[in-house]
């Protein structure tokens, strides 16, 4: 069996790792378009990770992926090698509320609300400002999460944790290179697909039994580039999002892992009104604080090294504003000021970020096979394999990663999905 994976991102290098765990015999093969690895969601998401706040159509797959983040890091040291940390998840709000999100609905991605609309139902609870935050005139801080239920890693590092044990494996990596053609036999069975080495503009053809898709946004382009003729409903839309990463006075190893007992913070909020957007701040290993939440309009560039040419410095500084207003030191002399009194900017930048995440319909992602009937053009799997897509996660990627990654290795193996993904498939 030989499986030819579209995608070199965190989804695709997911499936990766697990088939080549279960099935160690099979030919594995990533290709992934861009030069250098993990240079969009994959490596610039905020790394968030949650068990229950999902659609119930996604609750399966987001307690087995939860499960498999906690498991991952046991067995591998993950705390030390992606920075795995249990966390505290906390809303930031001008009115208190007593019970918060459970609706698991992900409409706040186009409304750009809070992401807290889509925790489980909880019981918000007064929590103490952490040191990093800078406290908001009028407003008050609650923590909305209960138990061992959220988690932080740093997606860079988990994805070229998971990419190096795949290729341990014997899985095989293409990079850059762009898969062209898809090669059939006289009944329109796939055989193969043909490879373009975009560095040398050499081709070679790969044997395939199964084809995932699992290219971020760019997934519905290459469907309609192999199966132009293809009849498959993948409404996947690509959303543009801006990133800081930055360092605190505030928030140093010793608040890390004394004062905030080596847990991280996840804090969600819709302050201040006036910036348009609803900030999301992560802590992470190595103090380290992580910001977004601002998502342009933006079309879709053809490949990954074309988005840094979208990149609009005003829009970052909308961010960079949003960030000190919330972290940054106030003056010595505004004991008891009001909440427009500006914050001293004493926040090192370490990253700045652009990227794009997949969005699914209804921000459901899609996960599963193609019937070949959809394919178009009389082309058709061979018996043994299938055409499979996984992408659609949006800001849920990194989260549901390994949790897609078990399930599709359990699909293109022939087995029972290790989650009820059902209602997850290809239309």
């Amino acid at each position: 069996m030989s499986t030819v994976i579209l995608g070199g991102g965190i989804i695709g290098t997911s499936i990766a790792y697990y088939l080549s765990k279960s099935h160690p015999e099979s030919e594995i093969h990533i290709i992934e378009q861009s030069s250098e690895l993990f240079s969009s969601a994959s490596g610039y998401a905020g790394g968030f990770l949650a068990r229950d706040w999902f659609a119930p159509s996604l609750a399966s797959l987001g307690a087995l992926s939860f499960d498999l983040h906690h498991k991952l890091s046991s067995e591998n040291d993950g705390a030390k090698k992606w920075g795995f940390m249990k966390g505290t998840a906390f809303n930031l709000d001008s009115v208190p509320n007593q019970r918060r999100g459970g609706s698991g609905s992900d409409d706040w991605i186009h409304d750009g609300t809070s992401r807290t609309e889509t925790a489980a139902a909880i019981n918000a609870i007064s929590a103490e400002w952490p040191a990093w935050l800078t406290k908001q005139e009028g407003c008050v801080i609650e923590r909305i999460s209960e138990g061992e239920t959220v988690a932080q890693v740093d997606p860079l590092r988990l994805s070229r944790f998971l990419m190096g044990e795949a290729l341990s494996q014997g899985v095989k990596l293409h990079h850059p290179a762009k898969a062209t053609e898809i090669i059939k036999d006289e009944n329109g069975t796939i055989t193969g697909v043909r490879i373009l080495d975009l560095r040398s503009q050499n081709e070679f053809i790969l044997p395939c039994t199964n084809l995932v898709l699992s290219a971020g946004a760019w997934t519905p382009q290459a469907l309609h580039e192999l199966f132009p003729s293809n009849r498959t409903s993948l409404n996947i839309s690509p959303l543009a999002g801006y990133s800081l990463v930055v360092r605190s006075p505030r928030h140093t190893l010793d608040h890390e892992r004394v004062i905030n007992n080596g847990r991280s913070h996840a804090l969600f909020t819709e302050h201040p009104a006036s910036c348009g957007f609803s900030p999301e701040i992560f802590t992470r290993e190595g103090s380290e604080i992580y910001i977004a939440g601002l998502n342009p309009d933006l079309n879709l560039p053809s490949c990954v090294e074309d988005v840094r040419q979208l990149w609009d410095p005003a829009e970052m500084q909308k961010l960079k504003d949003v960030a000190v207003r919330l972290m940054g030191q106030l003056p010595d002399d505004s004991s008891g000021a009001s909440d427009h009194v500006r914050n001293t900017d004493d926040l090192e930048i370490i990253r700045e970020g652009l990227c794009f995440r997949p969005v699914g319909d209804n921000e459901i992602p899609t996960v599963g096979r193609i019937r070949d009937s959809c394919l178009g053009g009389g082309v058709r799997a061979s018996d043994e394999g299938g055409v499979y897509i996984a992408s659609g996660h949006g800001p849920w990627g990194i989260s549901l990663s390994l949790g897609t990654g078990k399930v599709m290795a359990d699909l293109i193996q022939g087995e029972t999905a290790s989650a009820d993904v059902s209602q997850l498939g290809v239309n």
